[in-house]
């Protein structure tokens, strides 16, 4: 099975944290926020994972080598500017010999187990979704028994954790582009499937949201 960990982003809102150190190696609890999900993807079973580089991508190479440490094969997807989540991942395809395979964004927490789906043979993706968090109280998809649908109420928060087929990038070109659109169409189509995750879920996109779970991670209840 191979994983891809999305970890180019620049981390704007993060600064000046992120003036040095690439997100995805801020620490929470005394533990790099990155090595969480390769701590859960060795449990899960993964021993493949690729890392998309960008912003201080030198410093991740670094840190987690070739991932001998977690029992895990890490391989890295350099991109001269980011790529966003759709160009890093269309980028990495030809390393990513599952199918299908399982993304995760790296500036995300959960306590999802990441074990992989049964996907229909139809599908070309399923996604974990979350309840909406107060930063995003709209939500992005409806799920209704296990579909997943870009209309419909109640709405819930694509969490950043998805499994994909290759197809689903089939008509997509190098360069940058966002991941939601390739969804969207696929949802207009009935090809993605998905379910509601009720565990713990933390977006780390600002330093009050990265001091919020290194105190619940480090003091738990």
């Amino acid at each position: 099975m191979h994983a891809m960990i999305l970890a180019a982003g620049r981390g704007e809102r993060m600064r000046p944290l992120t003036d040095h150190t690439p997100k995805p190696l801020l620490a929470v609890a005394g533990r790099p926020l990155i090595e969480y999900h390769l701590l859960r993807l060795a449990t899960a079973g993964y021993r493949d994972v690729i890392i998309n580089l960008a912003h201080l991508g030198e410093q991740i190479r670094a840190h987690l080598g070739d991932g001998g440490h977690w029992g895990l094969r890490i391989r890295y997807s350099p991109e001269d500017e980011a790529l966003e989540t759709g160009g890093g991942i269309f980028q990495a395809l030809p390393w990513l010999d599952s199918n299908p395979f399982l993304v995760i964004n790296g500036d995300v927490w959960t306590d999802h187990p990441l074990t992989p789906p049964t996907m229909p043979a139809q599908d070309l993706a399923h996604l974990v979704l979350v309840d909406n968090p107060p930063h995003h109280p709209r939500g992005d998809f409806h799920e209704n028994n296990g579909r997943i649908m870009a209309a419909g109420e109640p709405r819930l928060t694509f969490s950043g954790v998805g499994w994909y087929r290759h197809e689903l990038f089939a008509d997509c070109r190098p360069g940058r582009f966002p991941l939601a659109p390739l969804l969207r169409a696929a949802m207009i189509q009935g090809r993605v499937g998905g379910r509601h995750h009720r565990g713990i879920w933390q977006d780390v996109g600002t330093v009050a949201r990265l001091r919020a779970l290194d105190d619940m991670l480090g003091n738990p209840a």
